[in-house]
């Protein structure tokens, strides 16, 4: 079974891999500002998001698995890879396990290591939409507000929203199997694993998955790391100050 992606651009390749819940979609506009300055940008979805294959495993070993099939079928080496918190951990098993294929590496918002279970009041709100009863995005955004104030944490939910064939709304996202599964969201690196290659970590300066205690953590697993702290930025620092984090990430890819 195939990743479904959104290929833009022509160039050296470049992978972007989307965050817990989110999908390809998320990375449209960066994507095809990356392809503008010669790069081939492959947006994916990963499995049980988006339009990719649902499936009732669900871990970071078979997430790398998926993503090494990938390259293989689109014969892809020598790539850039970009993840984005879940995708951020995806890319760096990914470059330890398979460095031969890795040129540079890019992580957004997260580190190595392990964090607990903190998406449950999203899960109970993403399960309690009934959509025999909800009959628009409208509709949706209002039962989500029961649980999410947050109104962007909402629209970036509500892009997992489709109308199915048979013309009703439902989600891409497999939520029962992410749900059975959401310990492994917050597995850490194997102990040993390192990648020795030029590496970017990006933290938003508003957000806590990067603190000052991760640095060590990050250059034992990541010798040639750098970090760099995006100004006026969360966790979705990539959508709340795309201005910067599209420069920091030029600057570093060269």
């Amino acid at each position: 079974m195939q990743l479904y992606s959104d290929i833009i651009g022509q160039g050296k390749p470049f992978i972007i891999l989307h965050g817990f819940l989110g999908m390809s979609d998320n990375w449209n506009t960066l994507g095809k500002k990356f392809s503008e300055e010669g790069y081939q940008v492959h947006l994916l979805d990963q499995r049980n998001h988006g339009r990719s294959f649902h499936d009732n495993v669900f871990n970071y070993e078979v997430l790398v698995e998926d993503l090494n099939a990938y390259c293989q079928e689109h014969q892809l080496k020598d790539i850039i890879l970009l993840g984005h918190s879940m995708g951020g951990k995806v890319a760096m098993l990914f470059a330890a396990t398979h460095p031969e294929l890795v040129s540079k590496l890019l992580v957004a918002d997260i580190s190595p290591r392990f964090y607990p279970v903190h998406h449950e009041l999203i899960l109970k709100g993403l399960s309690s939409l009934d959509f025999n009863k909800i009959k628009s995005r409208g509709d949706a955004d209002d039962q989500l507000a029961h649980f999410i104030t947050n109104f962007g944490i909402r629209q970036f939910l509500l892009k997992n929203l489709y109308w199915n064939d048979s013309k009703e709304l439902a989600l891409r996202i497999n939520l029962k199997v992410l749900k059975d599964n959401i310990e492994e969201i917050g597995e850490a690196l194997p102990m040993h694993t390192q990648y020795f290659g030029k590496t970017l970590f990006l933290r938003g300066d508003r957000s806590e998955y990067i603190g000052l205690q991760d640095e060590a953590i990050i250059n034992t697993h990541f010798p040639n790391a750098k970090i760099v702290t995006i100004s006026k930025s969360g966790h979705w620092l990539h959508a709340e100050n795309p201005k910067d984090f599209f420069k920091e990430v030029i600057n570093f890819l060269g």
